[in-house]
């Protein structure tokens, strides 16, 4: 689940670099402007990682759950079986299978709460890391504004980075 990294640093070298020898001031603040939505990027990144093993690891736990609930049905079914076959059926077998039963459930309902956890983690994680690719196709698109002295690609790299913060607040939000 780990994110693929795009070497952004160069890029951002190269814009910061473009503002120290440009005579055009705006320049300067797109430089300003992707070295913030590298941060942002980088924080982006930092809580989809994070998310995305938090899913892993509420996934295991629901699937220890779920083999635990599958070793306390086999031993309500091997009593069961006990208790037909007997002539005279043992109170505390019953009294057994009964407890496997209730227990049955109560690790039900955990596997279910961990499955659940999962999936909120992941959905989280998939939030984040299209706020992550936003955030670098942002930083792209400003460095060809640095590279054609083009304004209008810098209007663009902004809009994907307010689409990146929206993202990194959704995914805040949920």
């Amino acid at each position: 689940m780990e994110e693929a990294e795009v070497p952004l640093e160069d890029l951002q070298e190269h814009v910061h670099h473009s503002a120290e020898h440009s005579g055009e001031k705006w320049i300067s603040w797109v430089a300003l402007s992707t070295a913030i939505l590298a941060v942002l990027a980088a924080i982006a990144g930092l809580l989809s990682g994070k998310h995305a093993n938090e899913a892993m690891m509420s996934q295991i736990e629901a699937s220890d759950q779920w083999g635990y609930y599958q070793a306390k049905s086999i031993k309500a079914s091997v009593l069961d079986a006990k208790i037909a076959l007997s002539t005279a059926p043992n109170e505390s077998d019953s009294a057994k299978r009964d407890r496997y039963e209730k227990e049955q459930e109560e690790i039900k309902t955990e596997a279910q709460h961990k499955q659940a956890e999962a999936k909120s983690n992941f959905h989280q994680h998939e939030v984040f890391a299209r706020g992550v690719t936003m955030f670098q196709i942002a930083i792209a698109i400003a460095a060809i504004s640095a590279l054609t002295k083009k304004r209008r690609f810098w209007i663009v790299s902004l809009l994907f980075g307010i689409a990146g913060c929206i993202f990194l607040a959704l995914g805040f939000g949920h």
